[in-house]
């Protein structure tokens, strides 16, 4: 396989826990780094497939950033940090160009039955065939902007520091495979601070340091929702959050730590 032709896949499988990233993956500060949406979905795919348990399933992931992620090869190390019978921790680290680049860190606990006391509080959301397509926002640059389908409640709500969106990547982490929901999601998830920013993208930068995400269910289906808030301090730090959806309703919560800056 011929890796320098263009390919609408975000990753190609090298085997042994390798990668290439393709140009569906470049982020919107640099056209030599990824978006942190692919990169925070392929960690998971690792998290998921490592010793995996019927019996449990992965309630919260947390990503760190430890520098740009290029476009280009990836491995991926995988390991159980915490053993349990109903509590279990595993890490993933993914490192370029021979540093690490991004760690994961995902809780997996056991299933139960606790119908009887589900119960959600938030505001519901419209189905995505109901809401607008969203226009590409000023600024926004990259494949990783163009990889994905989105839906906007109200377009007027695009950089006041709130808005509602729905989301689906346009293709699959890897050839041949079909995603997970999680993986979905992740690949939508960190675009929270994107979608909710009330500053100028051409005057301001917000990059995050990380992505947590809380679940309190598993996510089904291919949307995925996000209501999606900025909050700015005065002295140079931002937190961007989001209540997480699929089209059955409410999912979990994301947040993310901003860094803000003038350009």
């Amino acid at each position: 396989m011929n890796i320098s032709q263009p390919v609408r896949v975000f990753y190609e499988s090298l085997g042994e826990g390798r990668y290439h990233a393709t140009e569906h993956t470049v982020g919107p500060w640099s056209d030599k780094a990824q978006h942190l949406g692919p990169v925070s979905a392929l960690l998971v795919r690792e998290l998921e497939r490592f010793r995996p348990r019927q019996d449990m399933a992965i309630r919260r992931v947390g990503v760190d950033v430890l520098g740009p992620v290029p476009v280009g090869e990836l491995d991926i190390h995988t390991e159980m940090t915490r053993p349990g019978r109903s509590v279990e921790l595993v890490s993933a680290t993914l490192s370029a160009e021979g540093r690490p680049a991004a760690t994961a860190r995902a809780w997996r606990m056991v299933r139960g039955d606790t119908t009887s006391i589900a119960a959600e509080d938030t505001e519901p959301f419209d189905s995505p065939e109901s809401w607008a397509p969203m226009p590409t926002p000023d600024g926004w640059t990259g494949g990783y902007a163009s990889a994905l389908e989105w839906r906007i409640a109200d377009e007027s709500m695009l950089g006041t520091g709130h808005a509602r969106v729905w989301a689906r990547p346009k293709m699959p982490l890897l050839g041949g495979e079909e995603p997970t929901a999680l993986q979905r999601l992740f690949a939508v998830a960190d675009c929270s601070s994107g979608v909710s920013s009330r500053l100028r993208f051409r005057e301001w930068t917000f990059a995050n340091t990380d992505l947590t995400v809380h679940l309190s269910r598993e996510p089904r289906g291919e949307w995925i929702g996000l209501d999606a808030r900025m909050d700015s301090g005065p002295d140079g730090a931002g937190l961007a959050h989001s209540t997480l959806h699929d089209t059955a309703g409410p999912v979990g919560r994301s947040a993310q730590s901003l860094l803000l800056a003038p350009r």
